[in-house]
């Protein structure tokens, strides 16, 4: 999981602590750092000019001589071969000794006679696509009045914070028991207590139109043992655009390549409530009903990716009245997936089995963002708060007008464990000396509901079921580091095989008496085993 720490900050503040430090804490309390990345680290004297005059080569055809303004006393000449140059563009400029991607080095110069005192940069040259800045030309110079900004810049502002390409990406290794931690909004959890920090996790909102969704759409649920809960909205009039900068921003630094504001609104909720999401496009639709079903032995069903799958009965997915259009917790539908002509779009927010999408996407050879999230158990309290944030930012950027209600379906709610809080026990199991007081605090931190006794997980603590796990918890952000070294307390155990154990040495020992050999076949054991008996 990347953590742009520029999204970290909406959550909670932790920006007295360098890098390094903040690492070292989120590692110590179970969040193990793979390492951090500075983004734009690789740029370094790149400025915003002003042309002033563009004026032939007076001995190359293709080529012009510009005056730039960088903000300095004396403008700039630079010789460049792009066509897209007019006075009065807003352009980035790498000066004389900047740095750009790839180790590039920009020097002074000539280019066919004439001085040359730096280089007009087009996206390539500054390490982004068209994905990140969908308005620039290709193979042309960056113009950055064209880049949809919210205040155009000066002569000699950076350029790397007029973009927003600095930022911090700290990459976590995530344990399968932790996906809640697959998100923004889990690391800030996590961020929040180590650090000791407030935690800011604002319920999302949406106004709403029209008379309700009842008469766009209805859900029904034919599998409730492998669909938790479905929730869906609808939004009309969708207008489909680049996303803003600060979204494709905050994309880009998390490893997802943006698309448009649908579908990225999509992976923007993904990664911050860590609830993968899916939009379908109304129009394609048989009827107005959804079926969450399994598939039939033998249907057909096409992907995204335009890859034809054959289905079983053991798999899960969204069909309309004739067709799948997804594979839940999988993949979309190439039949019903967002484009330019989009008008009407479904959101669906939901929580499926995990095993069993784990099991579908290894059947069909299929590992996406969506199911690495599922298969690992997801929290359907989650499905409504994303959704709703899914329909705030849809607001928030003028993508479409949002049909007031939504469709929750959700007929067993999980009961959460109430577990005994006994601080003498937990100390004993840890040999350790902590309070009662600090065990409560620590658990209300993370989110425990405590009582005088007991405590309750939350919800998206599904990891959390018995006394050891509570321990663990309260020693994680106690600090492993603070134990001092005991001697082992209590009488001595005396070892010995279970009645299992010994049953099956027996009928290990009767069968090989009886003339059997037992083996170990090779995919458990390490092939230097025999390089060791010198078997070819």
């Amino acid at each position: 999981m990347k953590l742009s720490m520029k999204w970290l900050a909406d959550y909670t503040d932790v920006s007295e602590y360098s890098t390094k430090e903040y690492c070292d804490r989120m590692t110590a309390t179970g969040s193990k750092v793979e390492g951090w990345e500075e983004l734009g680290d690789d740029i370094s004297g790149v400025v915003v000019g002003r042309v002033l005059e563009v004026a032939p080569h007076p001995d190359a055809d293709k080529l012009v001589i510009c005056k730039i303004d960088v903000g300095a006393a004396d403008p700039l000449q630079i010789v460049t071969g792009a066509t897209n140059v007019t006075e009065g563009a807003l352009v980035p400029v790498a000066t004389d000794g900047s740095h750009l991607p790839g180790d590039v080095k920009i020097k002074k110069g000539k280019l066919r006679g004439a001085v040359s005192e730096g280089m007009l940069c087009s996206i390539a040259e500054l390490g982004l696509t068209l994905h990140d800045m969908p308005q620039a030309v290709e193979d042309g110079i960056l113009i950055l009045s064209d880049c949809g900004l919210d205040t155009l810049p000066k002569p000699g502002e950076n350029v790397k914070e007029v973009l927003d390409l600095t930022d911090t990406v700290v990459e976590f290794e995530i344990t399968p028991n932790r996906p809640d931690c697959l998100s923004v909004i889990g690391l800030a959890r996590e961020s929040a207590v180590s650090h000791e920090a407030p935690l800011r996790i604002k319920k999302p909102e949406f106004r709403g139109i029209g008379n309700g969704i009842s008469s766009l759409l209805s859900v029904k649920d034919d599998a409730v043992d492998l669909c938790y809960r479905y929730s869906a909205a609808v939004v009309k009039n969708v207008r489909i655009a680049p996303s803003p900068m600060w979204m494709r921003r905050r994309l880009r630094a998390a490893g997802v390549r943006p698309i448009n504001n649908i579908v990225d609104i999509t992976n923007y909720v993904m990664l911050e409530y860590g609830q993968p999401m899916h939009a379908f496009d109304y129009a394609c639709l048989d009827g107005s009903d959804i079926n969450v079903r399994r598939a039939a032995d033998g249907e057909k069903y096409v992907t995204l990716d335009n890859i034809e799958h054959t289905l079983d009965s053991s798999m899960l997915v969204i069909a309309d009245d004739h067709k799948p259009v997804a594979l839940a917790g999988v993949m979309g539908g190439a039949n019903s997936g967002i484009s330019d002509s989009t008008e009407t779009v479904v959101f669906e927010s939901a929580a499926f089995c995990g095993s069993n999408v784990r099991v579908t996407a290894r059947k069909l050879g299929m590992r996406t963002e969506s199911s690495s999230r599922f298969e690992k158990g997801l929290d359907p309290e989650q499905t409504i708060p994303a959704l709703y944030r899914a329909l705030e930012l849809v607001e928030m950027l003028g993508a479409g007008d949002v049909v007031s209600d939504v469709i929750d379906i959700y007929p067993n709610p999980r009961p959460l464990p109430e577990i005994k809080l006994d601080a003498d026990v937990i100390n004993r199991f840890l040999g350790t000396d902590i309070s009662e007081e600090f065990m409560k605090e620590t658990l209300r931190s993370l989110e425990f509901t405590v009582g005088d006794s007991t405590v309750i997980p939350p919800s998206f603590r599904a990891d959390v079921a018995c006394m050891n796990d509570v321990a663990e918890e309260v020693i994680r952000i106690y600090g492993y580091e603070a134990l001092t070294e005991t001697l082992t307390s209590g009488g001595v155990t005396l070892g010995g095989r279970t009645k299992n154990q010994s049953y099956a040495l027996f009928c290990e020992n009767a069968l090989c008496g009886m003339g059997m050999n037992e083996i170990e076949t090779f995919s458990f054991i390490s092939p230097k085993f025999y390089d060791k008996i010198r078997l070819p």
